[in-house]
């Protein structure tokens, strides 16, 4: 009976994504679990860069995963996109919610989030319903945000944020730099303070 289960796991991982995503809306426990597997680190990713400007990391990695669970259960092969693209959208697309009902005052520490990555705006956009005014007004404060953080990072803080904008946790970053996780947390701390102190008053020098 173990040895069927593993066979079955075995196969079930071997599938596409777009093929577990058809299982899944067919009620497959096992393919929606190997398929949210799969995706906890895109999630990881989107969620970060507001997190590192001030929201929290819980809530709104909480959010991501809802905006992947409509992924799942909205995808159609008929859409002219993968399920990576409409996930990476749907994902967005619900964040961007969460930091928009934010500026009604009921979640301060997300009224003034911003996305640290720019390269968080260039995937297909295509099934996007933000506000293109918004969302220019967003590219470029990110970009300026983030050129103006990078500056007043050490070579080694630098190294440790695109890790951590790429998803991976801190242990999965001290394995790949070499160091201890407190090390790499302590730089995440490190650069969320920069972050904040530029959101604030404009000035990051301070350490």
């Amino acid at each position: 009976m173990v040895n069927g289960s593993e066979a079955k796991y075995t196969h079930l991982e071997s599938l596409t994504d777009e093929q577990l995503c058809m299982l899944s809306g067919e009620g497959n426990r096992l393919a929606e679990e190997i398929l949210v597997a799969r995706y906890h680190r895109l999630v990881r990713c989107c969620a970060r860069p507001y997190f590192l400007a001030g929201g929290d990391s819980e809530d709104l990695l909480q959010e991501g995963m809802f905006g992947l669970i409509k992924a799942m259960r909205e995808y159609s092969p008929n859409k002219d996109a993968s399920f990576y693209t409409f996930a990476g959208t749907c994902i967005r697309n619900r964040l961007y919610s969460v930091i928009k009902a934010a500026s009604s005052g009921k979640h301060i520490p997300l009224n003034q989030s911003v996305p640290l990555n720019p390269s968080f705006f260039d995937a297909n956009t295509s099934f996007a319903q933000v506000d293109p005014e918004v969302l220019l007004i967003d590219r470029e404060k990110a970009a300026s945000l983030l050129q103006s953080t990078q500056e007043q990072l050490s070579e080694f803080e630098i190294k440790i944020l695109g890790y951590y904008l790429d998803g991976l946790t801190c242990r999965e970053i001290a394995e790949t730099v070499g160091k201890s996780p407190k090390s790499v947390d302590n730089a995440v701390q490190r650069v969320r303070r920069k972050v904040a102190r530029q959101l604030s008053s404009g000035d990051i020098s301070k350490g």
